[in-house]
């Protein structure tokens, strides 16, 4: 059974005293705690596998993990697997975490079905496997993801209408494979095809902030775009315009923080797009579901957060936050899943630590 739950603009806004106060706190924050059972008897380990470090994204995703542990008071330990690895190595760290007898697995899955087998293995053995951020087709996983479909189809389509129906893209995807950006290449297709003089450029980049902003210097200075669609690096790109000495285009990314400000800062200096919502606090909301599963609580198989386009000065203004990182998003609480504060995820703290 699959479970939509909408993202509310404004709803989940953190303030820089929070934040700050996270930076020395050893313990959860009065909100967070008072929703852990102290009463438990049994507790918990949670392992980790994430496929790619260096992205702020991801750096996000790994702190609301070890917020919502922290939060819950059952777990013990979270074990951690971060680094940039193939399908190969994901597999065989998995493998490693059954031999460890980890009581639960949360994965970002490098491949929709080659991980299946590994994660049937895990769940023989009792051990409750979530998927974040992108789907698996492993019956026995629980998958907790962004509408990708959504995000791709919902940029595309206010691109395309931006541009009066033509004119040349560039189309910044992540990595070439991977679930979720599969998914948000149909979502694309499917805005594209209402779209027949739209002209295409692709990359890809690897998630990687560095590649999207090297990838944009050498194309400014050879190529004219009439628009921009990224796969959640526009942050990284947006700067280049003024090194390049070309002017801005529409733009579409993610929403991080940075790319937030930019569209609220630049404004006057022509920059337009939209932000869409992609929370990496999905990793908060997946270590929920992964400890309802452990006490036998019965959740939903499926949860899907819908994504909005951000793009109305008020909106992006109320999802702004000055000291936030810039890659991150200020979606760091998805209620009724996640039971932190966003100082917890700030902090970066998981149990024990």
């Amino acid at each position: 059974m699959k479970r939509k739950a909408l993202l509310k603009i404004g709803v989940f806004i953190a303030v820089f005293a929070l934040f700050a106060a996270a930076c020395s706190d050893d313990e959860p924050s009065t909100t967070a705690a008072a929703v852990g059972d102290e009463t438990a008897s049994e507790t918990y380990t949670i392992a980790v596998s994430n496929t790619l470090v260096g992205n702020s994204w991801r750096e996000q995703m790994v702190c609301a993990i070890k917020a919502e542990a922290r939060a819950s008071g059952v777990v013990d330990q979270v074990i951690l697997d971060n680094r940039n690895m193939d399908t190969t190595e994901q597999i065989a760290g998995i493998q490693g975490f059954i031999s460890q007898g980890v009581d639960a697995i949360i994965i970002n899955p490098s491949d929709r079905s080659a991980l299946d087998p590994v994660i049937e293995e895990a769940s023989a053995q009792g051990i409750v496997v979530v998927s974040i951020d992108a789907p698996v087709t492993a019956p026995s996983a629980y998958v907790a993801t962004n509408d990708q479909v959504a995000y791709g189809e919902l940029g595309a389509r206010w691109l395309f209408e931006e541009l009066g129906g033509e004119g040349h893209v560039w189309y910044v995807r992540g990595i070439d494979g991977h679930p979720a950006d599969d998914d948000r290449h149909v979502g694309w297709e499917a805005a594209l095809a209402d779209f027949p003089n739209i002209e295409v450029t692709q990359t890809f980049t690897g998630w990687d902030p560095s590649v999207a902003a090297q990838q944009a210097l050498d194309f400014f200075g050879t190529t004219e775009f009439d628009g921009i669609w990224t796969s959640g690096l526009a942050y990284t790109v947006v700067p280049t315009f003024e090194v390049a000495g070309v002017p801005f285009v529409p733009v579409v990314g993610a929403d991080n923080n940075a790319f937030v400000g930019q569209l609220l800062t630049q404004e006057e200096a022509g920059l337009t797009g939209v932000s869409v919502t992609n929370p990496p606090a999905i990793g908060g909301v997946g270590t929920s579901i992964a400890i309802a599963a452990l006490k036998g609580e019965d959740p939903e198989q499926v949860t899907i957060l819908t994504p909005e386009a951000m793009g109305d000065r008020a909106t992006l203004e109320a999802n702004y936050i000055p000291a936030l990182a810039g890659g991150w998003s200020s979606y760091i609480e998805i209620p009724p899943y996640t039971h932190y504060a966003a100082g917890d995820v700030a902090g970066c703290k998981g149990p024990g630590e």
